[in-house]
């Protein structure tokens, strides 16, 4: 088997995807923890799953000192002499079995429970020399060690590994139980080839790949402990290079996917620009800088022979729906169609009723799951026809019965809440259609280069003109009284508002739950101007609450966060966020972006419980003084990781095993562009380094890349 073969992973991997079972040592006892720890229902646990569980910290097991000198809480070994031994009495209860032990500087007590005396005089024989590590206490004065976490004579200390590494652990498997097992997988490591830029590595002082990981499992010092709690741990040189052949890894194979998609063959979608200029003069506003730039961008790709692939990024409020809209025209300007996909039927409801009147000469249509037949029958037709423009909807767009005459291009609105694949199903309903990608989820620019890698990135950066800052403030749940006052004053003057309610836990009964009792509450002090929405609504409820509330019928909307993305009532100045501390930053600020949509001053109001947390207390803090969503975004990333700001439950998205985005993100920056020169000077890897990077490609599960390539 060569390193090329299409499908097939080059033998030189297949000792590390052996199955960990397989390591000396793992009995029928152990072989189900390892695989509740490191494996899934569809992949048992492997070799390389154990390599990959890093440990994320160490303890050092070097002499440090005298008694005397030993810093309580921190852990150390000290040389030791066994003095006498003080069992509990018969009858004395839970007592411990204590053990005095000394050295030229004083002594320590060391203290075990429920252990048995024989097994104590054994470990500790009266007159023996013992090196024990553990924390030191101090009690009533004395300096102690409860359950040393180890007993060692000199033959052991000679033989303990100067730091021992800490490792996630499962119940029943201990983190030193894990350490033995990757010390046996580090053997089955196998001589691989060098995937990385020698020049790179030496301007790094990066060590091979094989001695990183090694370094990692058997460390020579205790890593470096974090200085701010917010922040992430400085990085070592071993982990830095470890997190680098991940993250190109990845981004390699997004610039292979890319460079696939590029040549397709794309069809000009630009036609001469009339329609997009009498939608443009139609428009309430002008367009702010940064759209008038997104649209210029947008053109450019859709006027060039090969395929666009677009992220187009904004804050809450920042215009996305009008160059969307120039967008589609451009295209329609061409001959062809365009359809905008939303996740939610209120939101590609609420998309429809806002192009509408922006639409001028553009045929605009809506279809969703809830059309009666004979609606859904025409507006088949009309579309197959050509007589349709325009086409809005959920993902009932990419069924099999939606027949367009000639789709241009396709806009998917929040493209997070859709995997790539119904991205490509709809892209399918064309021949060579474009594609823009919206979302209004500030995200980080090494989360952008991640998960949209191989899109180009539009950026709207600035706020249409009348837009009116929100005043955020926190406010302890106790105050919950003057809330209410507060709201009932704003009501007469007219204004409007929205409660969320808490996220109580990952149970949307329980979250519902939440809300009713809320709605109930309230209905007390404001009776029937109060509504109610939640997901679990019928869509037909769901949309009657919101267009209660949109005319003004309801002064007062509870919700769960279904309001959270793209819910548009100008009217609405006042958001109550309850229970804030347990919402995310992202999260808080799509919710916040509900308000200051008109012309009226707007605020949000925290409402949170104490005591905070630390964490809780920054995010609450960060809201308080920023409105700018990038910002709150990196924040974000540097509080939860990456694995959590998109959302844990994305389809595709796998979060990073090596690398750490919080603190590796310069390093995404410089893979990107290396994976780019790779693809640009040798498009099939098969120069040395090409094939030696198919290797880094299997070994990081990317060879849907590698299919790629063959494939052409």
């Amino acid at each position: 088997m060569t390193d090329d073969t299409p499908d097939l992973r080059p033998s030189l991997l297949d000792p590390l995807f052996a199955p960990a079972r397989g390591l000396p040592g793992v009995g029928p006892k152990m072989a189900p923890m390892i695989e509740r720890l490191l494996g899934t229902p569809e992949q048992p646990a492997r070799i390389v799953d154990l390599l990959f569980h890093l440990p994320y910290g160490g303890v050092s097991r070097q002499m440090k000192g005298s008694i005397a000198e030993a810093p309580p809480g921190e852990p150390v070994t000290l040389g030791v002499t066994v003095v006498e031994h003080r069992p509990p009495q018969p009858g004395a209860g839970r007592r411990p079995h204590r053990v005095l032990a000394e050295d030229q500087s004083g002594d320590i007590t060391l203290v075990f429970f429920g252990m048995p005396a024989p097994r104590i005089a054994k470990m500790l024989p009266l007159g023996s020399h013992r090196y024990v590590s553990g924390k030191i206490e101090l009690w009533d004065g004395h300096r102690q060690m409860v359950h040393p976490a180890r007993i060692m004579d000199a033959e052991g200390l000679a033989a303990l590994p100067p730091v021992e590494p800490i490792y996630g652990a499962t119940e029943g498997l201990t983190s030193r139980a894990i350490g033995k097992l990757a010390v046996a997988a580090l053997e089955r490591l196998p001589v691989l080839p060098e995937w990385q830029d020698p020049a790179w590595l030496a301007r790094n002082t990066w060590p091979p790949f094989a001695e990183a990981l090694s370094a990692e499992h058997r460390p020579r010092e205790a890593p470096p402990k974090a200085t701010d709690p917010l922040q992430p741990p400085p990085s070592t040189p071993t982990r830095r290079r470890l997190a680098y052949d991940e993250l190109l890894a990845s981004q390699l194979a997004l610039a292979l996917l890319r460079a696939r998609q590029r040549r397709k063959a794309g069809r000009v979608n630009a036609g001469d620009g009339r329609l997009s200029a009498d939608i443009e003069a139609g428009l309430p506003f002008g367009l702010t800088g940064a759209q008038a730039r997104a649209v210029a961008e947008i053109r450019a790709d859709l006027a060039a022979d090969r395929r666009m692939l677009r992220l187009l990024q904004g804050d809450v409020g920042s215009g996305k729906t009008a160059v969307a809209l120039l967008a589609m025209a451009s295209a329609v300007e061409a001959g062809r169609q365009a359809a905008l996909m939303a996740p939610t039927e209120i939101l590609a409801r609420q998309h429809y009723e806002r192009l509408a009147p922006l639409a001028g000469p553009l045929r605009l249509r809506l279809i969703t799951g809830r059309d009666r037949a004979a609606e859904r029958r025409a507006t088949l037709k009309d579309l197959a026809a050509g007589e349709i423009d325009v086409l809005v909807g959920t993902h009932a767009l990419f069924q099999e019965a939606v027949v367009f005459r000639d789709l241009g291009l396709a806009v998917v609105d929040e493209q997070h809440r859709f995997g790539v694949h119904q991205r490509l199903a709809l892209g399918a309903k064309g021949e060579a259609v474009d594609f823009l990608v919206m979302t209004a989820t500030p995200i980080p620019r090494t989360l952008a280069l991640t998960f949209f890698g191989d899109m180009d990135v539009s950026v709207l950066d600035e706020k249409p003109a009348g837009r009116q800052p929100i005043k955020t403030v926190t406010l302890s749940v106790d105050r919950i009284e003057e809330v209410v006052a507060g709201l009932g004053r704003a009501f007469e003057r007219g204004e409007r508002a929205y409660w969320i309610c808490p996220l109580v836990a990952e149970s949307e009964f329980v979250d519902l739950a939440a809300a009713e009792a809320r709605f109930e509450d309230l209905q007390k002090y404001f009776g029937a101007a109060v509504g109610l929405i939640h997901g679990k609504m019928p869509g037909p409820d769901k949309d009657a609450a919101m267009a209660r509330f949109q005319a003004g019928e309801t002064k007062l909307l509870v919700s769960t966060t279904v309001v959270e993305v793209g819910v548009d009532v100008p009217e609405a100045s006042i958001m109550v966020i309850e229970h804030a501390e347990r919402f995310g930053l992202a999260q808080l600020h799509q919710l916040r972006g509900r308000v200051g949509r008109g012309s009226a001053a707007s605020s949000c109001l925290l409402l949170f419980r104490g005591p905070l947390g630390q964490v809780s207390r920054a995010r609450l803090e960060m809201m308080r003084e920023s409105e700018d969503g990038f910002r709150i975004a990196e924040a974000d990333l540097r509080l939860r990781g990456e694995g959590e700001v998109l959302g844990t439950r994305q389809s595709g998205v796998a979060a990073f095993r090596l690398a750490r985005l919080e603190s590796d993100a310069n390093l995404l920056e410089a893979a990107r562009d290396d994976a780019r020169m790779i693809v640009e000077r040798d498009p099939g890897l098969r120069s040395a380094r090409g094939r030696a990077l198919r290797v880094l490609l299997y070994l990081f599960e990317r060879e849907a890349a590698i299919r790629l390539l063959e494939a052409g």
